[in-house]
């Protein structure tokens, strides 16, 4: 059964990328990854990137194949960190906490009511 990305996370371990169910935090793939235990884990779309021992690979969401690898070369193997251009949490947090206000706003009112 193909399982939504939404319904899942991503988890960099011990030189692996592992996708777990959030409801019930069964595991749906694992795979392997060249390098060191510690993995950075950044997710865009249907692609989950990850970072170790100086290289970067790109996932299948859905799947957990490897599309591709760079070697990075010529920068060592230290920890890879990961950012994406025009991606921020912020403004989704920023809206979360609105909606968090709305709502804690609108049970104080139906309280005093």
């Amino acid at each position: 059964m193909a399982q939504q990305q939404s319904s899942m996370i991503f988890v960099g371990i011990r030189g692996m990328v592992l996708a777990l169910e959030t409801s019930s935090g069964a595991e749906v793939w694992r795979t392997k990854l060249e390098g060191s235990y510690f993995v950075n884990v950044v997710v865009d779309g249907d692609a989950v990137y990850a970072g170790t021992f100086g290289k970067l690979f790109c996932l299948s969401a859905a799947s957990g194949t490897i599309r591709w690898k760079n070697e990075l070369k010529g920068l060592g193997y230290g920890f890879v960190t990961i950012g994406l251009a025009g991606q921020s949490s912020l403004p989704a947090a920023r809206a979360q906490m609105e909606t968090d206000g709305a709502a804690s706003a609108a049970a104080s009112v139906a309280i005093m009511s």
